[in-house]
C-alpha cells in the first residue's frame, strides 16, 4: 500500500490559485474606484454654479493740504512768557495786530491780549486770551464769555474719552474736554452767532475766545494749539 505524503512541518500546501491574479485583482478593484469616484466628482461639479470671483475694491481717500498764510506775520512786541507762546499763525491767517487787553486785567487776569490776525485778503480772526492766577479764576471768567454768546443755549457735560479736539462735522453749539497729553485741563464751548463763530475754551489757568469766519470756526479751535 502506498501511503500519502505527509506535509513537511511548518508549510502549507500551495495554493492552485494563480500568483499573479490576487495582485490583479486588486488593481482592476482601483481602477473601477477610480473611475467611480470621477464620474461622481463630475456629475456633482456639473451641476453646481461655478463661484464668480469677487473684484477687489480699492478706496481711496483724498486729504486736503492744511491752509498756511500768504503773508508773514508781524512780530509780536509782548515779551512776557505766556503771550510769547501764542500762535502768531493759524491755518491761513497771520498776525496783523497785537494789543493789551486792560479791561481783562482790571477784570482781575494777571495779563491779557487782543490778537488780531488776517488771511491777507478780508478774512480776519480776533483772540482775546487772557492769563489768570488759579483755574478756578480762569474757568470763572470763560463761563461769563460763554453766557454771553446769545447762541450757545446750555452747555452740556463735556462726553467722556474725547480726544479734545472738537468735531468738525457736528453741529454748533458743542462742547467737550481740553486734552494735554491724555488728562483734561479745561473745557471748549463752540457756538453760532450767524456768519461769526466764536470758540472760548480753557487751558489751565489760560483763558482763550476766538472768533472767525462760522464756516472756519471749528477748524480755527483745533488749529490753535493752546
Amino acid at each position: 500500500m502506498v501511503q500519502a505524503a505527509t506535509p513537511q512541518h511548518g508549510r502549507t500546501p500551495a495554493s492552485s490559485r494563480p500568483a499573479w491574479l490576487v495582485p490583479a485583482i486588486v488593481a482592476g478593484v482601483v481602477v473601477l474606484a477610480a473611475g467611480v469616484v470621477a464620474i461622481v466628482l463630475a456629475n456633482r461639479g456639473a451641476g453646481e454654479a461655478v463661484p464668480t470671483p469677487t473684484p477687489s475694491v480699492v478706496v481711496t481717500t483724498v486729504v486736503a493740504p492744511v491752509p498756511t498764510p500768504a503773508l508773514a506775520p508781524v512780530p509780536r512786541q509782548a515779551t512776557s512768557t505766556f503771550a510769547a507762546a501764542l500762535p502768531v499763525t493759524v491755518l491761513q491767517y497771520a498776525l496783523a495786530s497785537s494789543a493789551a487787553d486792560d479791561a481783562t486785567v482790571a477784570a482781575g487776569a494777571l495779563e491779557a491780549w487782543v490778537d488780531q490776525l488776517t488771511d491777507g485778503g478780508i478774512g480776519t480772526v480776533t483772540v482775546a486770551a487772557s492769563q489768570w492766577a488759579t483755574p478756578q479764576d480762569a474757568a470763572g471768567h470763560a463761563a461769563q464769555l460763554v453766557a454771553a454768546l446769545p447762541t450757545a443755549g446750555p452747555t452740556p457735560e463735556p462726553s467722556s474719552g474725547s480726544s479734545g479736539q472738537a468735531p468738525a462735522g457736528a453741529d454748533l453749539p458743542q462742547t467737550g474736554d481740553v486734552l494735554v497729553a491724555g488728562a483734561a485741563v479745561g473745557t471748549y464751548t463752540i457756538a453760532a452767532n450767524g456768519p461769526v463763530g466764536v470758540a472760548v475754551w480753557t487751558n489751565g489757568t489760560a483763558v482763550f475766545q476766538l472768533t472767525g469766519p462760522v464756516e472756519q470756526i471749528v477748524n480755527l479751535y483745533n488749529a490753535y494749539g493752546l
